[in-house]
């Protein structure tokens, strides 16, 4: 078994990164190469703007290549549950925001030619409680009326030809679409060199002075200077941007990867071929990779992912996890095991704007994938002045009272919500 992220094992590496020192100015920097900054640099880049991109390790590191793989859209939320907190309207626009992401993937995929196994899949969130089913039903109700009829509640009975598993029934969101992650890392990043952007990795940034308009952000490897700076950087978020980090909650999230299923254990376990999500708090996401693997994640445990003898206990528990689900697939061998972080806000909701002098995209809660190439984009196009078309903008944002950068609370979260699982 490795302990690596099977989206990096399996991608062409990007090679297209800036040798030499850090130096220059820019009209932009852009601090993180995940999907958000990347798809920025590639949208400021198109545009003519001179744009750098600094990240302290390598292209997709953090968690646009350590998730699921999945490009779901609706919230991660129930619709209900965000009209009743954000209200109707932008409850509406911020669920039409990720429909709208897993079109502008789409057409950056055929625009730039990256091969990344993009497909419409359809997810399922599979009920797991028979009063589960109940709630999703409603949920369905209001989704399918107000916002999107491109959705289907699914029985028990349905589901048989789509999941190997004894789920209570499912609502199917019929535009989410699944694709390779490391691909798309790599084809997004080269596509911003190919128009223009310059990308250093293994240049972290560790200091950060602005003054008279400009803005200067120090790496080991150099120095760059920008009239604009945006913070790309979730849960990876340096220490030196303490408003972010009083308000990003760093969650471990966890994966493995199975050996390539035969088609037999396919048709057992997953004929649908969809992604899916459990309705537990501390539930599960699966989906199959494009060489028939099953991958499978979940909140393993709460805390990060420190080192290898961590991650083989979080595959442990999400080895169990899949026995239970699929007990068809009990003694199948694991190929892949990883982990990485999750930039969660305390309403779950997303965050994205400009304060202290910085521009920022991030909080995406577990549904970034999807969101966070639409907004950086969105956030390019505001940097060069156009129209804003942030769909959380002017969403307040407080600060989570006794947090400074590493969430020492955890542990209770995960035990209420283990809690509210066995009873609910």
């Amino acid at each position: 078994m490795q302990f690596q992220s099977y989206w990096h094992d399996t991608a062409r590496p990007f090679a297209e990164a800036a040798q030499g020192p850090v130096e220059g100015h820019y009209d932009v920097a852009i601090i993180g190469a995940g999907f958000t900054g990347l798809a920025a640099a590639r949208q400021l880049a198109t545009a003519g703007v001179k744009v750098v991109v600094l990240e302290g390790e390598r292209v997709g590191w953090g968690a646009s290549g350590r998730n699921g793989g999945h490009l779901n859209n609706g919230l991660a939320h129930s619709f209900l549950s965000a009209k009743a907190a954000l209200g109707a309207e932008r409850a509406v626009a911020l669920y039409r925001a990720f429909d709208d992401s897993i079109d502008t993937i789409e057409a950056i995929i055929t625009a730039e030619g990256i091969d990344c196994n993009f497909r419409r899949a359809g997810k399922l969130k599979l009920a797991s409680k028979p009063q589960h089913f109940e709630a999703i039903a409603r949920n369905f109700e209001a989704v399918h009326k107000d916002v999107d009829p491109d959705t289907a509640l699914l029985t028990a009975n349905e589901l048989k030809g789509e999941v190997g598993s004894p789920f209570h029934g499912a609502m199917l969101s019929k535009k989410s679409a699944m694709m390779h992650m490391g691909r798309y890392a790599a084809g997004l990043a080269a596509a911003a060199v190919r128009h223009g952007a310059t990308i250093f990795e293994q240049a972290a940034v560790t200091g950060h002075r602005q003054g008279s308009g400009r803005h200067s952000l120090e790496t080991a490897r150099g120095t760059v200077t920008a009239d604009h700076v945006l913070v790309a950087t979730g849960a990876y978020t340096p220490s030196l941007f303490g408003y972010f980090r009083r308000r990003i909650i760093s969650v471990g999230s966890f994966l493995i990867a199975t050996r390539p299923l035969s088609d037999a254990e396919i048709d057992a376990t997953m004929p649908g071929n969809r992604t899916c999500v459990t309705s537990m708090n501390i539930g599960n996401y699966f989906r199959l990779s494009p060489d028939k693997r099953l991958i499978f994640g979940g909140r393993a445990r709460f805390s990060a992912t420190s080192d290898q003898r961590s991650d083989a206990k979080s595959g442990d528990i999400l080895r169990a996890s899949l026995a239970e689900i699929f007990p068809q697939l009990a003694g199948v061998e694991i190929d892949y095991c990883w982990g990485g972080l999750v930039d969660m806000t305390k309403d779950r909701y997303p965050r994205a704007g400009y304060v202290d002098g910085v521009w920022y995209a991030m909080g995406y809660s577990g549904h970034g994938a999807q969101l966070s190439t639409h907004l950086g984009m969105i956030m390019a196009d505001a940097i060069m002045g156009k129209a804003n078309r942030n769909p959380v903008k002017g969403l307040e944002w407080p600060a989570v009272p006794g947090h400074f950068g590493k969430p020492w609370f955890l542990p209770m979260v995960g035990l209420y919500y283990k809690t509210l699982d066995r009873f609910k």
